[in-house]
């Protein structure tokens, strides 16, 4: 009887410090918020015409650098509201976790606007495989310390970046006259703007 008390015991300490490893705000408002800014990107981009690859390169940064800044803000908002610090143990993981790819992302971008402002959509196809794989690694390395859903959704990153290859070098952006934008609008933007769909209606509600 004292050995199987002292299993539970150990088993509810261990459970409840696994929890406390893992990040767990509600991640459905930010999801939505990055889906919806990356299909409103993804028109603007289209109606101005940002063709060549220095310029396609530049203004995607941009619009990661306003999704962040307003996932951040979110963060920031349901941390505050629940009297929580807002630079938490698990956000240090998850962002510890994440940095790497992405780092590598925004030096592959600083190197197509430094140096390849007047090149085509051969670079700007290699720089949508590459970003997409090197997001969809983020989110892989971040799901170890997020709930399971997030790992999928990373490796649904990696299997579309996989999947591009063939169909990218193909060029359909001169066969079929489509606009790499709508190419990011649909990975990036709808991707999201489907999961944080998903997400509100299946995970605990959290204060947004």
């Amino acid at each position: 009887m004292a050995n199987n008390w002292a299993a539970a015991q150990l088993q509810t300490i261990r459970t409840l410090m696994e929890r406390s490893a893992l990040y767990r705000r509600a991640l459905a408002p930010i999801s939505i918020f990055v889906g919806a800014a990356g299909i409103l990107a993804a028109i603007a981009g289209v109606a101005l015409k940002i063709e060549v690859a220095g310029a396609f390169a530049a203004y995607w940064m941009a619009v990661a650098a306003v999704t962040i800044a307003g996932s951040f803000f979110l963060v920031r908002r349901q941390a505050v509201r629940q009297r929580e610090f807002f630079w938490s143990p698990p956000l240090r993981r998850v962002a510890q976790a994440m940095f790497p790819p992405l780092l590598v992302g925004l030096v592959l971008g600083l190197v197509v606007i430094g140096g390849f402002w007047q090149l085509g959509t051969m670079v700007i196809s290699l720089l949508l495989i590459f970003w997409t794989l090197l997001f969809g690694l983020a989110l892989h390395a971040a799901g170890f310390f997020m709930p399971r859903g997030v790992h999928w959704f990373g490796c649904g990153f990696i299997a579309a970046g996989i999947a591009m290859m063939p169909v990218l070098f193909w060029n359909p952006f001169n066969h079929l006259n489509l606009s790499p934008h709508w190419v990011m609008g649909i990975v990036f933007g709808g991707f999201h703007l489907a999961y944080g769909v998903y997400l509100h209606f299946t995970e605990r509600r959290i204060a947004p």
